[in-house]
């Protein structure tokens, strides 16, 4: 079953089935033992006997077209603290997929990481920019490379979790969406950092619906998730954080003789980073996204 490529890790800590009583010997050791050695396709085939479609689809459990290729796309600037873990994590998730990682021109030990990166797998593509731009910069070079039938925004750090992939892109695979948002606001864990970010992403948020006439709850999210042929009706002109709003209003816009874009939100957990770890997005980046959402919504 293809489905197999998608989240079929069981949980079995290592305390399940074992007492001092037992010591290590309970009929629940010697079934997680032989459950650890079922490959993916085999472990969610017993879910599926166990749970049912349904439930399965719940948690991200199904089948993956034949064919089928996700783009993810990585803009990335000094981040040699976080990029190889993260690379690790997206190639860990078991969906046909190509990476494209750009970076913007960082300073510090980054790109030497993504050379050795590129050399480790196939699948990874890295782009040097010749000057540092943006992540919106970014981005447009990397829709361009894009070749996957769906394409995936990836932060370069660990605020976002690529193991949340399945869930991003079912509504697509369904034939419900044509973009996904990926939301921190909706019901799923995160971390607790800054209040008045929060209110900022808020108003952000809100006054983009006003513009756009969309009722999303998080337009800031990192997690945007396209059919291809939707960025091929988009052009990108944000060099910066204004990325956000742009591109929610160019998806937002109708065009004559074509249906709205159908966009769908999903909740997302989120770990959130510091100033201190990297954090890079400030008060200037919400000014630009406030002049964004207005110039966007009247011009292209």
């Amino acid at each position: 079953m293809e489905g197999g490529e998608m989240r079929t890790d069981l949980a079995t800590p290592a305390s399940y089935g074992t007492s001092p009583a037992t010591n290590g010997s309970s009929p629940l050791v010697g079934l997680r033992r032989q459950i650890a050695e079922l490959d993916q396709a085999e472990r969610a085939e017993l879910l599926r006997t166990l749970l049912g479609d349904a439930a399965c689809r719940q948690i991200g459990l199904y089948p993956i077209p034949a064919g089928f290729k996700l783009s993810v796309v990585i803009p990335c600037y000094n981040e040699e603290r976080w990029i190889r873990e993260l690379v690790r994590r997206v190639r860990a998730v078991a969906i046909p997929k190509e990476i494209i990682i750009v970076d913007d021109f960082s300073t510090d030990g980054t790109r030497a990481i993504l050379k050795e990166l590129e050399t480790e797998a196939p699948e990874i593509r890295v782009v040097l920019q010749e000057r540092n731009q943006g992540k919106g910069a970014a981005l447009r070079e990397g829709f361009k490379q894009a070749t996957g039938d769906v394409v995936v925004v990836q932060d370069a750090d660990l605020e976002y979790d690529p193991a949340e992939y399945p869930r991003l892109i079912q509504p697509i695979l369904d034939d419900k969406a044509d973009v996904v948002y990926g939301s921190r606001f909706i019901g799923e864990r995160h971390r607790v950092l800054y209040f008045w970010h929060s209110v900022a992403n808020k108003m952000l948020t809100t006054l983009s619906n006003m513009f756009t006439n969309l009722n999303l709850t998080d337009m800031e999210t990192c997690y945007k998730v396209f059919r291809r042929e939707v960025l091929a009706d988009i052009r990108v002109k944000s060099n910066r954080f204004g990325f956000e709003p742009e591109i929610t209003a160019k998806v937002a816009k109708k065009h004559k003789g074509r249906s709205p874009w159908r966009v769908f939100e999903v909740p997302i957990s989120y770990s959130g980073r510091t100033y201190e770890e990297g954090k890079k997005i400030g008060l200037r980046d919400a000014i630009t996204a406030l002049f964004c959402i207005i110039r966007f919504r009247y011009f292209n």
